[in-house]
């Protein structure tokens, strides 16, 4: 049974930072791209950040680009997304996901997810 579960979210001020974990188990992901996307009240979930697992090739959504960072612990089979200089805009349910990355990072960001984490809440204060 595939599971990705999320960890680290929590209620910061802005400015602060967090790092959200997601740990994978199941299978083997060397085919997939691992990613996080958020969703905040009433609107549509969007991506934030995407990893290949294997390489390592990363997508950033403009909003964070230089703010985020996401890496990978293949020994770990996890997924980490580091959220520096938090603003009340980044308030959001995280989602971990994993999808096949078989072309483009438009590609992959626009197809349908194999797996998804259950999220965690990130909450930034002004």
């Amino acid at each position: 049974q595939v599971q990705l579960v999320e960890s680290g979210g929590g209620l910061v001020q802005a400015g602060d930072s967090l790092r959200l974990s997601c740990a994978a188990s199941g299978r083997t992901f060397s085919s997939y791209a691992m990613g996080w996307f958020r969703q905040a009240p009433g609107k549509e979930r969007d991506v934030v950040a995407a990893i290949r697992w294997s390489g390592g090739s990363t997508y950033y959504a403009d909003s964070v680009k230089g703010r985020f960072t996401i890496s990978r612990d293949g020994a770990k089979n996890t997924v980490y997304l580091q959220m520096n200089s938090l603003k009340p805009e980044d308030t959001a349910v995280y989602y971990c996901a994993a999808g096949l990355l078989r072309s483009t990072w438009n590609s992959w960001v626009a197809q349908p997810k194999q797996y998804w984490g259950q999220g965690t809440q990130v909450t930034v204060s002004s």
